[in-house]
């Protein structure tokens, strides 16, 4: 990769030089050249190789790069003729609110960061947090969540959201979505992709697929704020955008409250794991969480989606008190999806035979801060993130006045090899990441 983008580089400054300005061949304008002496066809096809992250860079060599990377002719050139699997699996992370801290894409495999547009602001909401975030086609959904509202009362309670946006990689662009039917925050979230004939199809070689048949579901939820530690409501309802028809459906509600709750797709089946529902106080004065051990599942099949199943206590009582951070390798072996937990500095593999979780493996550098990772799944590999404070050197104190250092150091484990590397790089970040509140998903462009 690293030969390549040097080949690339050259390519662009080969470009810049022998292309300065408009009026070298006045009969070809310059927006219609992308690489001097190649046919258009092939150059966009050589451009459309280039990782995404580096596009903003690259918008700046050329008119006519400028305007091929911000047009759909170069996502349409990436759907015909790069295969799911080998597009640029991303990262993307909501550090705060995204109306007033902008996300990020990072892809680990060119250790390349860019920044995404602020989200519309509403001048009457602030401090959104415990939103959902989820990716499909070309877009990352932005839904729900907790915030405070200057309008409600009292002024210090927050308030669930049922505001929901997308950000459209194609148009570079934020979109209002139909508000949800119920306002919510920390609730589970999934996309449910194509679930009719051709979903097998759709699901291994066309990453666009049909619009129409895309879904994306969401349940339970509440209230909690991050900046308290308890209280909120909790809500059972369940509801489902549908993107073709631009609307948000009323379904089948959770068999109970849950709210803190985790939800992925495995297969045809939408699980909900973990969370919380009823509370209990200690000396009737502090209020404490009742984690849930259990899951609730829902098929969706091609006569539509079914009821709920219960799926029982997923560990014994006192081998740990709630359910860790969930992260689901996309082809974890045998064609199917494998479902990871991170319990403190262990790994562990859910297997849904015994309906228990087995361990799979112990980091290597055990995190100081166990609540303060990231855990995701990326090209088939997990994942476990967090932020390193480089102020330790001669070099880095002296410019500590100027600048925090902080790097992001990377535990990455490969499920099939069972083998361990590890991945260091700079984020843009103006503070430290925090991975108690950011929120993470991945997109594949």
């Amino acid at each position: 990769m690293s030969q390549f983008l040097i080949l690339s580089l050259s390519s662009l400054m080969n470009h810049h030089h022998h292309h300065p300005s408009s009026s070298s061949s006045p009969s070809q304008p310059p927006q219609q050249t992308l690489i001097p002496g190649l046919p258009y066809d092939l150059s966009a096809l050589i451009l459309a190789y280039l990782p995404y992250p580096y596009h903003g860079t690259l918008k700046s060599i050329s008119k006519s790069w400028h305007h091929f990377f911000s047009s759909r002719f170069y996502h349409s050139i990436r759907l015909k003729h790069i295969p799911y699997s080998n597009t640029s699996h991303l990262l993307c992370i909501f550090p705060q609110d995204p109306s007033v801290s902008p996300p990020y894409l990072f892809d680990p495999l060119t250790k390349a960061w860019s920044s995404l547009p602020l989200m519309p602001c509403n001048p009457h909401v602030y401090g959104l947090c415990n939103f959902a975030s989820v990716s499909l086609n070309c877009y990352v959904y932005v839904l729900g969540g907790s915030l405070f509202d200057t309008r409600s009362f009292p002024l210090d309670r927050p308030s669930p959201s049922s505001y929901s946006f997308r950000f459209d990689f194609v148009s570079k662009r934020w979109e209002s979505l139909p508000a949800m039917l119920s306002p919510r925050g920390s609730f589970a979230c999934a996309a449910v992709v194509n679930w009719n004939r051709n979903r097998n199809r759709n699901w291994n070689g066309n990453w666009n697929g049909n619009r129409n048949g895309n879904r994306i579901v969401v349940a339970g939820g509440g209230s909690r704020h991050t900046m308290f530690g308890a209280a909120g409501s909790r809500m059972s309802s369940v509801e489902m955008y549908d993107i073709g028809n631009n609307e948000w459906i009323g379904m089948e509600g959770l068999p109970r409250f849950r709210a803190g709750c985790v939800g992925f797709m495995v297969g045809d089946e939408f699980w909900v794991m973990g969370g919380y529902g009823e509370s209990r106080t200690i000396l009737g004065v502090f209020p404490v969480d009742e984690y849930y051990r259990d899951a609730a599942v829902m098929r969706f099949g091609d006569e539509g989606e079914g009821k709920w199943r219960s799926v029982g206590d997923m560990w014994e009582e006192g081998e740990r008190r709630q359910l860790g951070k969930i992260a689901v390798v996309e082809d974890g072996g045998a064609g199917c999806p494998q479902v990871f937990m991170l319990d403190k500095n262990d790994i562990f593999r859910y297997d849904m035979t015994s309906n228990r979780w087995c361990k799979e493996t112990t980091l290597p550098k055990r995190a100081l801060d166990e609540s303060a990772v990231g855990f995701v799944a990326l090209n088939g590999e997990l994942h476990v993130m967090a932020t390193h404070n480089g102020a330790g050197s001669v070099e880095n104190r002296r410019l500590r006045r100027h600048k925090r250092l902080t790097s992001l150091y990377i535990q990455i484990y490969h499920p099939g090899k069972r083998i361990w590397r590890t991945l260091t790089t700079q984020p843009p970040f103006q503070q430290p990441l925090d991975f108690k509140t950011a929120v993470m998903c991945t997109i594949r462009l």
